[in-house]
């Protein structure tokens, strides 16, 4: 990744102008990507407390969500966030249309779509969903304007840049989107058909921002300020969208918007900071979901925090293992706890040695 020397505030999109959806004003210019499984009401709540402008929530199947399948109406509840951003996945325009109702009755004060998600089980079978979308924009138009026809909140839409590379057709689906109603729009740098391989090209989304008036939020590889400056150089999006890069690390989308705004860089936090953040994060996952589920819901990002604490203090790849192993297959709370906190305090021994 080639360097840089540009002033964020030079850019297309200067972090001095509020970003808005619709009539609603975001906090600030970096954003955390919806991830299923991982981007829950716990997972959001800590990481918009430590700074992100906008939180969004799992993917909900909208078929589902009106079926009433009780995962997918946990997923869509109000939980004090604000704004409160459900993102909805479909193939079937009347599922979008109800799905979005429901979700705006349970709160939401916007309605992302998907048309992004690369996994199989979205884009294959029947369902068709997800970023199978892009393979026929006048279908994907249909579910578009019936969910902005179905709420008075703003409607959203997450893309890639298309389903393969000969089909990169987001400029295309972003312009019709935007005189579909759509009020902003996010692109991830790379095709459906590369899942997550090679590097996210976030040049190729500035044919995106040539083809609308619309905000752009741009994704894909963004782990660091660094990045997240050349993505928006790069693409000349308003803002970031932080996704696996925030694993195990809820506090970097809050770092990234604060350095936008004072230019102040601000180290990784301390180990025993971090360790507050894992115990809190995994208290607040058993308390969401009960004790039996919420066991193997916090496990990722049990693994996923140790890893991060691992890398700050220098700690050996056989001392990471040897906690990964014995916390992650512990069924008690309370011996988490203990283990965590022996984890942490071995962790800075090794960054003191």
């Amino acid at each position: 990744m080639r360097k840089t020397s540009i002033s964020v505030t030079a850019l297309n999109s200067a972090p001095s102008r509020p970003l808005r959806i619709g009539d609603i004003e975001i906090a600030n210019r970096v954003v955390l990507a919806p991830m299923t499984g991982i981007t829950d009401v716990p997972f959001r709540r800590q990481v918009a407390e430590l700074g992100a402008g906008l939180v969004v929530s799992e993917m909900t199947a909208s078929a589902d969500l009106v079926n009433g399948r009780p995962m997918s109406v946990l997923r869509v509840e109000a939980t004090g966030l604000g704004p409160h951003v459900v993102q909805l996945a479909g193939c079937e325009a009347r599922w979008m249309a109800e799905g979005a109702r429901i979700a705006e009755a349970s709160g939401a004060d916007i309605i992302d779509i998907n048309m992004g998600c690369p996994a199989r089980k979205v884009t294959g079978g029947a369902g068709q969903s997800g970023s199978a979308l892009m393979r026929d924009l006048d279908h994907a138009l249909t579910l578009i304007e019936a969910t902005v026809a179905a709420v008075k909140v703003p409607v959203t839409l997450k893309m890639r840049l298309g389903w393969d590379d000969r089909t990169v057709n987001a400029p295309e689906l972003a312009h019709r989107a935007e005189a579909a109603g759509i009020r902003l729009i996010t692109v991830h740098g790379r095709t459906r058909c590369q899942f997550y391989k090679g590097e996210a090209d976030w040049a190729a989304i500035r044919a995106v921002k040539d083809a609308i008036c619309l905000p752009l939020i741009v994704n894909g590889d963004i782990t660091s300020y660094d990045k997240a400056v050349i993505a928006l150089e790069q693409s000349g999006a308003d803002a970031v969208m932080v996704g696996r890069g925030a694993y195990g690390r809820p506090w970097l989308p809050g770092q990234i918007a604060r350095r936008f705004e004072t230019g102040i860089t601000e180290a990784v936090p301390s180990l025993p900071t971090q360790l507050d953040y894992v115990r809190k994060l995994y208290e607040d996952i058993l308390s969401h979901y009960g004790q039996h589920i919420g066991l193997r819901h916090a496990r990722k990002h049990l693994g996923w925090s140790l890893d991060a604490a691992a890398a700050a203090s220098g700690a050996p790849d056989a001392t990471l293992k040897g906690w990964k192993q014995a916390i992650l297959t512990t069924e008690q709370p309370a011996d988490v706890h203990r283990s965590l906190v022996d984890a942490f305090d071995d962790f800075t021994w090794s960054a003191a040695a």
